[in-house]
């Protein structure tokens, strides 16, 4: 008989099959040792403090920093009136996009004109405004992160996840939610949220369009 063969029913130790403890084997100075784990890299809570919004390291972290508030709205106000003008002069011949009088002819006062019911006119002309506004933001957005406004202020739209360009997708639904409640539903109180986000959001100042597209406005150079 063999000595080869293995004694009191115990397997070989070079048995591929043989159970292996729990835990990283003694190093032994083999290339074919697996060192254990790497310690995992320190907490980095970014340049705003208090982390990611899921407790973990800042998404921002090494990016520009977050844009202010009044930069934002100038910025905003620019793109309006870039839109709004043309859109305007354009609407006159057939009467013009916004009617200022109330049931008596009289002048109506600015607030009147947000509050009054839309005319079959002026819904014709708010569906074109939204058009065209959706269309600006989604083109200058997906092209550079810039409208002409925010290029003016030097401010920039990135990715919250990694700070690259938003692409069509993002671009698109970005403009939606800012333009669509704020020309053809609630424009006073809809402007009125997205400010006060500006200045409270945190840790990242998320307007409402921010946090549909997952989305920032930082500052550039």
């Amino acid at each position: 008989m063999s000595n080869d063969q293995p004694t009191s029913g115990q397997p070989p130790e070079d048995d591929p099959f043989l159970k292996k403890p729990h835990g990283p084997p003694p190093s032994s100075g083999s290339p074919y040792d697996s060192a254990p784990p790497p310690p995992p890299p320190p907490y980095d809570p970014g340049p705003y403090g208090g982390g990611g919004p899921y407790g973990g390291a800042d998404p921002l972290a090494g990016m520009p920093p977050l844009a202010e508030p009044g930069k934002r709205i100038l910025a905003r106000l620019i793109d309006f009136l870039i839109v709004s003008i043309p859109l305007y002069l354009i609407s006159l011949p057939w009467g013009g996009a916004v009617e200022v009088s109330d049931n008596n002819g009289n002048g109506s006062g600015v607030g009147d004109v947000f509050s009054q019911t839309y005319s079959g006119h002026q819904l014709i002309w708010s569906l074109i405004g939204l058009v065209v506004y959706v269309a600006y933001d989604t083109y200058f957005t997906h092209k550079d992160g810039r409208t002409i406004g925010k290029r003016l202020l030097k401010l920039r739209v990135a990715m919250l996840n990694d700070g690259r360009v938003p692409d069509t997708g993002a671009s698109f639904l970005r403009a939606v939610v800012l333009w669509l409640p704020a020309l053809l539903c609630c424009p006073c109180l809809w402007w009125l949220i997205n400010i006060v986000l500006m200045f409270t959001d945190k840790p990242y100042r998320q307007g409402l369009q921010d946090k549909a597209a997952k989305t920032v406005v930082v500052q550039t150079n």
